[in-house]
């Protein structure tokens, strides 16, 4: 393998005759300045049948010449060229038909491998280093599976280790992905390695899939029980909001999350809501300010007080009357019942119905918890939630630097799918607030972002250029391609294979590493609740019910046409199950095309029989 042509500091050609070259493998020039260890980043083949001068864009005169100087008979050999660029710029040009070589794991491990198993997140294999794995010390082999064409594969290359100690000064990950692309697999790996090193993790969980019960059956032999470091909770079953303990900042982002609030309602919640107040006693304080707004006037009011059937009822109205003079101008009508339309509508979802304190022991056990719900309850509860435990860790750290005594608060990451819904780009809501105040200062208090999304152009700019190491799955929209090659160092032909990335590959975008590294994602321990294909889904369903059919009908074969009434009647007494006759004999229809039962034609009409 030779330098061939003209040369820069950074990039150039090499030529060999007789290997080929893979995109992101790594080789050593033996330069004159010394060793220079360079990346792949373009490789073609030519043979005679296909002239050089055809690809002008990659391959110019001086390359040609080059070539022909070094030996190579460019007419007649099959020659691989490949553009190297190095991985940190030469003092000089490199000299032209310098030698090049494969490295060896030594030079190359403190680029490849920054961290020990045991300080990192193993969340796969580096692409195309088959080759230095052979030499690799024997911690780093035998680690894990990958998915291939031909099934499930052991590791034959490097592993890919996070560095997550590095988190401290390059803070927040950024997983971004199309549909199938591999996202979520990705992201319940690095929930997994989580979980594995016991960080306390809050994750946002929309789908419904992030739950760690259940192993697949390709690593049954070498199962791994997670069922002691999570915990799944939903909104308003398992937790929710204490009313109690809500101040009136913590009650408008709720509200505002449910449905955005004008400056008017805000200042009712101001005026209203009294420390401690329970969600009875506000709630019964907007409805009376509301009906005693609909009476209009301070007369219509004392004309109901003087005409009350009963000391209740007159008590309620002096209660209501005491209000409208107090807040009536101050309260317009109709922000005091979008206030109460609001609250309410918060109630019935349930989310005043539990409180968020096994959340925070779960934290500080070191447990990944798992918070599921609709997007829009999650967007309304994650608001009050990480505000609430993020500023106590943020107390926390604040006390631990006065030196002054506070209650300890573990450090913690925040993980979330479809995070453009939580953190959109373009406007505001109460979700983003906090995630964004997390992104630009919660390096400082030990809290970190991890975000995924498959629209990186609908997740807000300013957090995305806080998260320092991107995980890139397959992506085609051209405006998200561009968000990514604007927020990352991806080079242009990287940008080019995103469309055409296999189902877990990934770029890894490191601010840690200064470049990008092209991976595969490990075989996850655990499966998604949701990966049985909807149609081995529908035809189970359709063999279930045959089954069941066939076991009610099965002892009352055969069965002509004209009996199929009283058989209908027989199965209604016997089996508590209804039919009508045209379902009936649709139903028989369908068991014998399926071979179940047999059918003869009799004089008087069909007769469906045992087989």
């Amino acid at each position: 393998m030779k330098v061939l042509g003209i040369t820069t500091q950074q990039e150039f050609y090499v030529g060999s005759k007789e290997r080929n070259f893979r995109i992101n493998e790594f080789l050593v020039v033996q330069d004159v300045q010394g060793d220079l260890i360079g990346e792949v980043v373009e490789a073609q083949t030519f043979n005679r049948y296909i002239p050089l001068n055809v690809y002008g864009d990659f391959i110019d005169a001086s390359v040609i010449e080059s070539m022909k100087a070094l030996g190579y008979d460019v007419d007649e050999e099959t020659i691989y060229v490949a553009k190297l660029r190095l991985l940190e710029e030469a003092l000089y040009p490199v000299e032209t038909g310098s030698d090049v070589r494969i490295p060896r794991f030594s030079e190359i491990k403190n680029l490849m491998l920054r961290t020990k198993i045991e300080d990192g997140l193993c969340l796969g294999v580096i692409r195309n280093t088959d080759t230095l794995y052979e030499e690799c010390e024997e911690e780093y082999k035998d680690l894990l599976y990958t998915f291939e064409e031909q099934g499930l594969v052991k590791q034959k290359e490097l592993p890919y280790i996070m560095d997550l100690k590095s988190m401290h000064h390059y803070p927040h990950i950024g997983v971004f992905g199309g549909s199938g692309s591999g996202k979520s697999f990705g992201l319940r790996v690095f929930l997994e390695e989580l979980m594995q090193k016991g960080i306390p993790t809050i994750v946002l969980d929309p789908h419904y899939e992030m739950d760690f019960s259940d192993t697949p059956e390709y690593l049954k032999e070498e199962k791994k029980d997670f069922k002691g470091s999570f915990k799944c909770l939903q909104v308003g079953v398992h937790v929710g909001v204490k009313f109690e303990d809500l101040s009136a900042g913590d009650l408008k982002n709720l509200l505002d999350a449910s449905s955005p609030l004008s400056d008017a309602m805000n200042n009712v919640v101001d005026v209203l809501f009294k420390n401690r107040d329970s969600y009875l006693s506000f709630s019964n304080r907007l409805q009376a300010l509301t009906e005693a707004q609909e009476e209009g006037s301070i007369q219509r009011i004392q004309q109901k007080i003087d005409n009350a059937k009963n000391n209740d009822e007159k008590e309620a109205w002096e209660f209501r009357k005491d209000l409208f003079t107090q807040y009536d101008k101050t309260c317009p009508y109709n922000s005091v019942k979008g206030i109460l339309w609001r609250l309410r509508r918060l109630y019935n979802e349930g989310i005043f119905s539990k409180d968020s304190r096994d959340i925070e022991n779960y934290l500080k056990d070191g447990l990944l918890v798992v918070i599921q719900g609709s997007t829009r309850i999650l967007q309304v509860y994650s608001t009050y939630l990480l505000n609430n435990i993020y500023h106590k860790r943020r107390e926390f750290k604040d006390a631990q630097y006065k030196k002054a005594e506070a209650e300890y608060f573990p450090p913690f990451i925040v993980v979330t799918d479809e995070a453009h819904n939580f953190a959109p780009k373009g406007y505001e809501s109460p979700s983003k607030s906090i995630l964004k105040e997390i992104s630009q200062e919660g390096r400082k208090y030990g809290v970190f972002l991890a975000l995924a999304t498959q629209r990186p152009t609908l997740l807000d700019e300013t957090i995305t250029a806080q998260l320092n190491t991107k995980l890139i799955f397959r992506t085609v929209r051209a405006s998200d391609i561009d968000t990514i090659k604007e927020e990352t160092d991806i080079t242009s032909e990287e940008a080019k294979r995103l469309p055409y990335l296999r189902t877990g590959d990934v770029f890894i975008s490191s601010a840690v590493v200064g470049r990008t590294i092209f991976a595969r994602i490990r075989a996850a321990y655990t499966i998604s609740p949701h990966t049985q294909n909807p149609f081995d889904e529908l035809k189970m369903k359709k063999d279930e019910d045959d089954e069941k059919l066939m076991r009610i009908v099965l002892d009352k074969l055969p069965i002509a046409e004209m009996d199929i009434l009283d058989t209908i009647r027989e199965i209604e007494k016997d089996e508590k199950v209804s039919f009508t006759i045209e379902e009936f004999t649709q139903k028989l229809e369908n068991l014998y095309k399926k071979k179940l039962i047999g059918r003869e034609e009799t004089i008087f009409g069909y007769r469906y029989i045992k087989l």
